[in-house]
């Protein structure tokens, strides 16, 4: 069984590779520059295609001879929406079987970075792909990007309000499911929302770090105003998150492992042991 993995070359995606080869896969990989060839293939891909969702053509050479398709959108692309109906007509067309689109949690939202995700699930729903569809919800790897700065500083500052509540996700089991979903038939035309265990506030996780570090790390919060490179999308997010967060429930993700999904704490031990190493700023593994 061949797979077409969309962002094998990318920290979070990427992660679908490695789970598809475990599970038996011919993994080709789908990058969007040259550069990411050799990261794909580290990470197990047999072959990588550099191409464009945008252009449907590169599209049907990507797709040629393939069983299945892992995608996953560029979050915030103003484009977001087209690109991916791109590759579920793309797949129509090649005659490809299996499709797992991953999403996001709460789609139903007002948010754009979530409503962008609703008319590629609705194409899907009206295909004939054999389409999987998950919603994990805030992901572990974020914090990854944000650790030499809890590290330099001892605060954890985020923007949004430290008090709202949170779901998050281990990638690594997101793409687990991914794969499974891929190379097994149990998952079939389903949707499915993908969620550890917990809810934690900022000062929550503050108190997690505190411990695993042996030091104080306190709770700040990002002056939204200083960020220059957020678009209007972003901030509408971070504005919703002031009050409401993203919460969702774990049972399906544990029942689809077949066991307990990582933790967050088990996370953060995990980064904290990477740095100690002596491995500079950690992957987001």
């Amino acid at each position: 069984m061949t797979i077409l993995a969309v962002g094998a070359g990318g920290a979070i995606a990427g992660l679908v590779v490695p789970a598809l080869v475990e599970r038996g896969a011919v993994v080709r990989g789908f990058v969007h520059k040259p550069e990411q060839v050799q990261i794909a293939k580290d990470r197990g891909a047999s072959e990588v295609t550099v191409s464009d969702l945008a252009d449907p053509g590169s599209l049907d050479a990507a797709l040629r001879g393939v069983d299945g398709v892992f995608y996953i959108g560029p979050v915030f692309a103003p484009d977001e929406v087209r690109l991916g109906l791109n590759m579920v007509q793309a797949a129509q067309r090649a005659g490809v079987r299996k499709f797992v689109f991953s999403s996001v949690i709460h789609p139903i939202l007002s948010l754009p970075n979530h409503a962008a995700k609703v008319p590629v699930e609705q194409a899907l729903v009206n295909s004939e792909l054999d389409y999987t569809i998950l919603h994990p919800t805030m992901l572990f790897q974020n914090y990854a990007l944000l650790w030499a700065s809890i590290l330099e500083t001892s605060v954890l500052a985020e923007p949004w309000a430290p008090g709202t509540r949170f779901s998050r996700v281990d990638y690594r089991d997101v793409a687990e499911v991914a794969a499974i979903a891929l190379t097994e038939a149990r998952l079939a035309y389903g949707t499915f929302e993908l969620c550890a265990p917990g809810t934690q506030s900022r000062p929550d996780l503050s108190g997690i770090l505190t411990q695993i570090l042996g030091r104080e790390i306190g709770v700040g919060t990002v002056d939204r105003r200083e960020l220059r490179h957020a678009s209007r999308d972003m901030i509408a997010m971070f504005e919703h998150y002031d009050q409401r967060g993203l919460l969702g429930n774990p049972l399906t993700l544990r029942t689809i492992l077949g066991r307990e999904p990582r933790t967050l704490r088990a996370y953060f031990e995990e980064l904290a042991e990477e740095w100690r190493g002596g491995e500079g700023a950690p992957r987001a593994f």
